[in-house]
């Protein structure tokens, strides 16, 4: 069983930064994928951004340019950093995983989820 364990949210004025954490439980587990999604009250849960195992990023463009995803391959950590947080940005945010290199931004490929962080930006 692999779980996920997201820290790091928190309350934060509009224009502040904040870093999640997330961290995969079982050392063998090595996602080919790890990412953040984030779901607001009364809305579907959203993309937010991937990276790869080689690396490469994904991002949804409504946090390109302000958010930025690292992960450490060997510690099977990933994180988000945030800055220039808007009010809009208010949700939990949850920490996902998939040991498949599939081409797709889609919450129904990623096969392992956190409990999620709640992150509030107050305007």
């Amino acid at each position: 069983q692999v779980q996920l364990v997201e820290s790091g949210g928190g309350l934060v004025q509009a224009g502040g930064s904040l870093r999640l954490s997330c961290v995969a439980s079982r050392r063998t587990f090595s996602p080919y994928r790890m990412g953040w999604f984030r779901q607001a009250p009364g809305q579907e849960r959203e993309f937010v951004a991937q990276m790869r195992w080689s690396g490469n990023t994904e991002y949804a463009d409504f946090v390109k340019g302000r958010f930025t995803i690292s992960r450490d391959n060997t510690e099977n950590t990933v994180d988000l950093q945030m800055s220039g947080l808007k009010p809009e940005d208010t949700a939990v945010y949850y920490c996902v995983g998939d040991p498949f290199g599939r081409r797709s931004s889609s919450s129904h490929d990623f096969a392992h989820w956190g409990q999620g962080t709640q992150v509030t930006v107050s305007s």
